[in-house]
């Protein structure tokens, strides 16, 4: 078969004795690809400049010098003095955060591993079977009920539906 570089070039799929590398035609070619795969999702690369791509902190932690310090018109330090705090604020919030993540970072990140493994277990083990139970045993009184409703209130309701239908109400405006 042939193939397109990324450069657009034409190619020919190497092939072994087991088969294509693209498309295995034995059993023990597939395992070990879908062995790699599986062995990939967790040592994926990762991107070092956008490292919150979805976001997820954009209103809570982007705090500049701005945000928490201004002056007024009419109220202005010297500008040294402003240049200086802002240099102060900036470099001892930048470091200070590395230093936190450095010592506190693998810690939490373990902490926060073990804690959403549990969540995930007991979601998939514990909440789900106890909702999906729920639901079927609740399927039963709800037909129960949905019978005893149709039976019992449906007549009385349409009775005085009726009864009432037959009042007619009229609004005058008297000056």
């Amino acid at each position: 078969s042939r193939l397109r570089s990324p450069q657009g070039f034409l190619y020919t799929a190497p092939v072994r004795e087991q088969g294509n590398i693209y498309k295995p035609n034995n059993k023990m070619m597939a395992d070990e690809l879908s062995e790699k795969a599986v062995h990939d999702v967790h040592t994926k690369e990762i991107d070092l400049v956008n490292r919150d791509p979805k976001h997820l902190n954009d209103d809570v932690v982007k705090i500049d010098f701005e945000d928490v310090i201004a002056e007024p018109e009419g109220t202005h330090s010297f500008d040294g003095i402003w240049k200086a705090s802002f240099t102060t604020f900036t470099v001892t919030k930048y470091w200070f955060y590395r230093l936190l993540s450095a010592i506190f970072g693998i810690p939490m990140a373990l902490i926060w591993g073990i804690y959403f493994a549990i969540l995930s277990f007991l979601h998939i083990w514990a909440v789900v079977p106890c909702i999906r139970s729920y639901l079927i045993e609740i399927q039963c009184i709800s037909r129960v009920y949905s019978i005893c409703i149709h039976t019992f209130c449906d007549p009385l309701f349409e009775a005085i539906g009726r009864v009432f239908s037959s009042i007619r109400a009229t609004v005058r405006k008297e000056i």
